[in-house]
């Protein structure tokens, strides 16, 4: 029974590590239902946070070229509420609840972007993205749905997306992680099984290398609606199983 426990948890952290690497987002979209089954809220919420920063770092050398600096800016300046914001509801509100209508926001607004809704980006619209990601992170350590929404909408490039997302999360997983510290508290498991996923990781940020050489910006959009809608639908049946 262990052992099946074991092989699950590797099949999900390879196969979160590749989206991520490949897309920029898919970690926490993939991983943190999952991993809920396997731990209790605060570890698999910590453990994601931890694993994520590591792709975060691992691979800001290669993709620092095409990040979006101004915008990176602006979802920072956003995240500054997001983060307490977050950690109030994980410490007081049911996020069961907050779950079921994110389930409920994304999949509503993936079916808008499915028939060509455009988003028209301003300086506004990226600190409300920013604060709603901090929030989702420091909450239920899932930023990137609200992201993965917006950029889509905007229709920016498939490089820029992926380096500003990951450039966004190195920052927004630093600080939602001792956050989730201090106010949340941590313990072992947390840091062996973090620990163990490291080359699980290193593995899957190989293959997601190889597959984001492969999509065109086509496909990629394809991938990011399918995406989302596994999203929505994993947060409902989560939901539903509680």
């Amino acid at each position: 029974m262990i052992l099946d426990i074991n092989l699950f948890f590797v099949f999900i952290i390879l196969f979160a590590s590749i989206l991520q690497t490949s897309s920029g987002f898919g970690f926490s979209i993939m991983a943190t239902p999952f991993l809920l089954i396997l731990f209790l809220p605060y570890e698999a919420i910590q453990i994601n946070l931890i694993l994520s920063l590591i792709i975060s770092i691992l691979l800001l050398s290669k993709i620092k070229d095409h990040i979006d600096f101004i915008l990176i800016k602006r979802l920072f300046i956003g995240s500054i509420l997001g983060i307490p914001c977050g950690i109030f509801i994980f410490k007081s509100i049911d996020t069961n609840v907050l779950k079921l209508l994110i389930a409920v926001i994304i999949l509503i607004l993936t079916i808008l972007l499915i028939f060509n809704l455009k988003i028209k980006s301003s300086k506004n619209k990226d600190y409300i993205i920013g604060g709603i990601s901090a929030c989702l992170t420091s909450s239920i350590g899932m930023p990137g749905p609200p992201l993965l929404l917006y950029f889509t909408g905007i229709n920016i490039s498939k490089e820029k997306l992926r380096a500003t997302t990951l450039a966004f999360y190195l920052f927004i997983y630093s600080f939602s992680l001792i956050s989730q510290i201090i106010f949340v508290g941590t313990n072992h498991t947390i840091w062996k099984y973090s620990i163990y996923s490291i080359p699980i990781v290193f593995m899957g940020l190989i293959i997601g290398q190889i597959f984001f050489k492969y999509l065109n910006q086509n496909t990629f959009k394809i991938f990011t609606f399918i995406l989302l809608f596994c999203t929505s639908i994993t947060l409902f049946i989560e939901v539903l199983l509680k």
